[in-house]
């Protein structure tokens, strides 16, 4: 049986909390956008496997879902992100779709050094949404070891 990225996130949320920041979200128009980042050395090798995610210490990954607020369905976007540190080095984040039964999630890997903060900047612009995309931003610490 497949396993879904909320349940991993969730276990790994509820083993680890001293390295994660909780799953986040906030409310654009008709839309809520969740969003939370994890260090990819939590997850079990064979969630990684089946999602293509690479393990390691040095690795983070950022997952989004953007639901209709009014039936709490997930909704495809076009998703873009970046993250810059403090030191200004900017991480383009390549992000790929991931449809499980009636999930849709954006999911991306990306470098991380420990106790590094990064300043997250996402671009969503949901199917059928006719404005400028939204933009949320957030900053997350990560640790290595």
């Amino acid at each position: 049986m497949r396993i879904l990225i909320p349940t991993l996130i969730a276990i790994a949320l509820a083993c680890s909390a001293w390295t994660l920041q909780a799953q986040q979200s906030q409310g654009f128009g008709p839309y809520e956008i969740h969003y939370n980042t994890l260090n990819t050395n939590l997850l079990s090798p064979d969630v990684a496997s089946v999602y293509g995610i690479q393990r390691a210490g040095t690795q983070a990954m950022l997952n989004i879902t953007v639901l209709e607020k009014q039936s709490g369905q997930a909704v495809p976007a076009r998703v873009s992100a970046t993250a810059v540190n403090l030191t200004g080095q900017r991480r383009d984040i390549e992000l790929r779709e991931v449809r499980d039964q009636d999930a849709i999630y954006y999911i991306g890997q990306f470098r991380i050094h420990d106790q590094e903060n990064l300043n997250f900047s996402l671009d969503i612009n949901p199917d059928g949404h006719s404005g400028a995309p939204y933009k949320l931003t957030f900053r997350q610490q990560f640790f290595t070891g």
